[in-house]
C-alpha cells in the first residue's frame, strides 16, 4: 500500500520518500490552499489558531502524526475515525535543555549583559545562582523528568517534583501532588512549569499561586501558555516582586503591542524549546517508522487518540 502523506517541508518529504510513501508538501499554517486528499498528515502546530481546523477537512485522512508532544490543539477538529500520534521520545531532551538555558540566562541576568554589550558598557553584574537554589518542577511527564535530570549537576539545594497526584517512585523519590503546592511554593527560588494545557491545568498558575511564590522567585514556563494567567503574571512582574522566563505565552503568538514584552525581569523566547537539529533527526526517524507501520497495517507508536 502506498500512503499519500502531507508533510510541512521539502526536507521532510525527501527524507520519507520511498516505495510505501508518496509525500505531498503542504503546510497547515502557511499554505494558502486547503489540503489535497491524503491518508496521513504529518504536521507541527499551526501558529494561526484559525488554521487548526484545516486538519479536520482533509479528504480521506486516516491518521495524524504530530511533530511535537502537545496534541490538545487538534483534538476538537479531528473526525472520530482519525487516529492521532505524537513525537514522544524525540522532543523531551530539547525542551529540557531549553528550560535549563532559560533558568541560567534569567538567574545570571544575561539579558542585562547583552544590553550592556550593545551599549559597550563594562559593568560586572552580581546575580543569583542555580547552585544552592530550591527548584520546584511542576509536571512529571517526559519533559519534567528530563529537566530534573539536567538540574542535578548544578547542585541545587533541593529539587521538588510535583504532579497531579502524589506518589512514591520505586527509587524512593516522592512526587508531591498539586494539593501540596500552597506549602511548597514559598520554599522555591525557581518554579519550572512543564504541564500540558487541558481543563485541569488552564489558569492553574493564577494570582493565588503567584502570591505564594517567594519574593524574587523565578517562574519558568516551557509547558503551555494558558496554564499561566497572563494578567496575574504581569501584575507580579510590574511590581518587580517576581521574575519570569517564558518559552510559551497566552496569547500565542504574542502580539507586538502586548505589555508582556516590556515587563521588567521577563525573558521571552518564541516557543522554540523543541527547535533543534537533533530533534528533527529524531522526529524524522520516528515519522519514517510511523509511516512504515501504517503502510504495513501495524499499530503506530505513541497513539494518543
Amino acid at each position: 500500500m502506498v500512503l499519500r502523506v502531507l508533510v510541512p517541508s521539502a526536507r521532510l518529504a525527501d527524507d520519507i520518500r520511498g516505495p510505501e510513501v508518496e509525500p505531498i508538501i503542504w503546510h497547515i499554517n502557511d499554505d494558502p490552499l486547503e489540503a489535497p486528499p491524503a491518508d496521513v498528515l504529518v504536521t507541527e502546530r499551526p501558529r494561526d489558531h484559525a488554521r487548526r481546523a484545516r486538519a479536520g477537512r482533509i479528504p480521506g485522512l486516516r491518521h495524524v502524526h504530530l511533530l511535537s508532544i502537545g496534541y490538545e490543539w487538534v483534538l476538537e477538529h479531528l473526525p472520530p475515525d482519525v487516529t492521532l500520534s505524537n513525537s514522544r521520545g524525540a522532543v523531551e531532551d530539547a525542551a529540557a535543555e531549553h528550560a535549563i538555558a532559560l533558568i541560567l540566562a534569567a538567574l545570571r541576568d544575561l539579558p542585562s549583559a547583552v544590553e550592556q554589550q550593545r551599549q559597550r558598557e563594562w559593568a560586572p553584574l552580581w546575580t543569583t545562582s542555580l547552585h544552592g537554589s530550591v527548584v520546584l518542577v511542576l509536571g512529571h511527564g517526559g519533559v519534567g523528568r528530563e529537566v530534573i535530570a539536567r538540574l542535578q549537576p548544578f547542585r541545587p539545594a533541593a529539587v521538588i517534583p510535583v504532579a497531579t497526584h502524589a506518589r512514591t517512585l520505586d527509587t524512593g523519590t516522592r512526587i508531591h501532588g498539586t494539593e501540596e503546592l500552597p506549602g511548597l511554593l514559598p520554599q522555591a527560588d525557581v518554579v519550572v512549569v512543564t504541564l500540558p494545557h487541558d481543563s485541569s491545568t488552564a489558569g492553574l498558575i493564577d494570582s493565588a499561586f503567584l502570591s505564594r511564590m517567594r519574593d524574587g522567585a523565578l517562574l519558568v514556563n516551557i509547558g503551555r501558555g494558558p496554564v499561566v494567567d497572563t494578567a496575574a503574571l504581569i501584575s507580579e512582574l510590574r511590581s518587580g516582586r517576581l521574575r519570569a522566563a517564558l518559552d510559551v505565552t497566552d496569547p500565542e503568538p504574542l502580539p507586538s503591542d502586548h505589555p508582556l514584552w516590556d515587563m521588567p525581569g521577563c525573558l521571552i523566547t518564541p516557543h522554540m524549546g523543541g527547535n533543534t537539529d537533533q530533534f528533527m533527526r529524531l522526529a524524522t526517524d520516528l515519522t519514517i517508522e510511523q509511516l512504515h507501520r501504517l503502510a504495513s497495517g501495524q499499530q503506530p507508536l505513541h497513539i494518543v487518540r
